[in-house]
């Protein structure tokens, strides 16, 4: 047989072979390695894989090593955990229940939209599947309304996460897509390519994001007009006395104030992904304190009014004291920094103390090392299996399959979405953007597409995956946390509308792309 054509065969097992040792349960960094590193062996002994290939490894670890953006994933995770574990989202939905409550699908619509702020504030789908499972889902049972849609309300909302920035998705798909994109660029004959960051990612993903909160609430109205019955109002307990505009100010600012500071100082160009997601992480860090002990959080306050003082300090002064001449101006501003990271230094101390003693951090950091640990060993299987995929041939297949379908570009993409789609149901999606996304990224981007109108349409994908029987990783979140009442098919059938409003906002994504590329456009050309 040509050497070239069993090489490709040989790379379409080895991509068969990975996938279905992975729906045997087997863990993913290690599967995608030891599957890689056996076909290699066995290309070797064929004769059609050259092993110094896999002296690449090293240049490749060394840069996942050295990659600051990459840094921002444990960040994400910490400030995301810290929020979970200090109950801010329960008062949250507490709080937004009161307010919504009282209109037919209102209890509905306050979890979409503190769906909504965790996701721009955590990105941890489990974690918000499982608060939001544990708090709303037995209201709105006790409300009354119908377990399909109080399932499948709660389990998309958990997932908003994955497309809403700052995501952890979107900084693993944005520093693919660069990659890519360069790659794709060289192929073309663009030695200087327009640079694809993540930040363009996230100012991409925003509207599409809003477009799926708004389907969502609008698929909630419409089942409390179709049947006000499954959708009933929430009636307001006689005990809770408290004024909602204090409450407001009280619950809603403080995350509120966090998640513009966070993703605003990213879009505007303020601070880099990994920076904003510092910021974040002391941002969560004071709220958590102020949550452990509100009556004396003097100290927690003034912190958090200086953390953001200092964003345009920063910003509008040139602080550096390493210079002949320093203008009056400046020089009082780097005065006012200082006093200001003193104030949030004490304020971070009272705050680290305080969720310390209440046994949080020591559970919110092992939590964080072992997300973080689980995708970054991921990360690296990963890449010997790309490593091996493209050392069979398999790159060329793959590519002589997208152009050679009917419908060039529009039947390639099509086909791609098709088949993450399908690997969502039985995959996650950590295990699809390293493995598929390294493979397809390069060819469809060949054909002229947009690197971010691509990253987004893959995101959306993504986060269906997690809606998707039968291992919808929501679901299972849910199922963990659901009482016995709600049954497995409950909370399938709940989902499918959400799954066809994903589907939907695909289409809609595709038909307009200029709803992910127009934004970016706006702020950064």
């Amino acid at each position: 047989m040509d050497p070239v054509l069993l090489g490709e065969i040989l790379s379409l097992v080895m991509f068969a072979t990975a996938c279905g040792v992975l729906l045997l349960g087997f863990p993913v960094a290690f599967t995608l390695a030891g599957v890689a590193l056996a076909f290699a062996f066995l290309g070797y002994g064929l004769g059609i894989f050259d092993m110094r290939l896999l002296g690449g490894l090293a240049s490749r670890y060394f840069g996942v090593m050295t990659n600051e953006l990459l840094v921002a994933v444990p960040l994400f995770v910490f400030m995301g955990v810290m929020l979970e574990r200090s109950r801010i989202a329960e008062q949250l939905l507490e709080t937004m229940g009161l307010m919504f409550g009282r209109l037919r699908g209102g209890l509905g619509l306050s979890v979409i939209f503190v769906g909504m702020l965790l996701a721009a504030s955590t990105g941890i789908v489990g974690a918000t599947v499982v608060t939001m499972g544990l708090l709303s889902l037995p209201s709105m049972l006790k409300a009354g309304y119908d377990p399909k849609i109080a399932c499948g309300t709660i389990c998309a909302s958990g997932t908003l996460g994955q497309i809403i920035p700052p995501s952890i998705v979107l900084v693993l798909l944005g520093d693919i897509l660069q990659g890519a994109n360069t790659e794709a660029q060289l192929a073309l004959g663009n030695f200087a390519p327009d640079p694809v960051s993540v930040v363009d990612l996230f100012a991409g993903a925003f509207l599409p994001g809003m477009m799926l909160v708004g389907l969502y609430m609008l698929w909630i109205l419409f089942s409390a007009w179709r049947r006000p019955d499954a959708c009933p109002p929430l009636q307001r307990s006689a005990d809770d006395t408290e004024p909602m505009g204090p409450r407001v100010l009280r619950v809603l600012v403080p995350p509120a104030s966090l998640i513009v500071l966070v993703l605003g100082s990213i879009l505007l160009g303020v601070a880099t992904p990994t920076e904003a997601a510092a910021m974040g992480c002391i941002g969560a860090l004071l709220l958590a304190g102020r949550a452990a002990f509100e009556e004396r959080s003097g100290a927690i306050y003034l912190a958090a009014f200086c953390l953001v003082a200092l964003v345009p300090l920063s910003t509008i002064f040139d602080l550096r004291m390493q210079r002949e001449t320093v203008p009056f101006t400046d020089l009082a501003a780097a005065i006012v920094a200082g006093a200001c990271i003193l104030a949030l230094a004490f304020g971070l101390a009272v705050s680290l103390s305080r969720v310390y003693r209440n046994g949080i951090l020591i559970d919110v950091m092992r939590t964080t090392v072992k997300i973080s640990a689980m995708v970054f060993v991921i990360l690296l299987g990963a890449s010997v299996f790309s490593l091996v995929f493209r050392g069979l041939g398999g790159e060329e297949i793959v590519s002589d399959v997208l152009n050679a379908l009917p419908g060039g570009v529009f039947g390639a993409v099509v086909v791609v979405m098709a088949l993450m789609f399908v690997m969502g149901f039985f995959l996650d999606f950590i295990e699809i953007v390293f493995v598929v996304v390294p493979i397809v990224g390069p060819i469809l981007l060949t054909m002229g597409l947009d690197p971010i109108w691509l990253g987004v349409m893959i995101a959306v994908n993504l986060q269906t995956s997690f809606l998707t029987p039968p291992f919808g990783f929501a679901l299972f979140y849910l199922r963990g946390v659901a009482p016995a009442i709600i049954t497995t098919m409950d909370i399938y059938r709940g989902v499918l509308p959400f799954v066809m409003i994903q589907i939907l906002g695909l289409i809609l994504i595709a038909a307009v792309p200029t709803m992910a590329t127009w934004l970016p456009s706006v702020l950064f050309d």
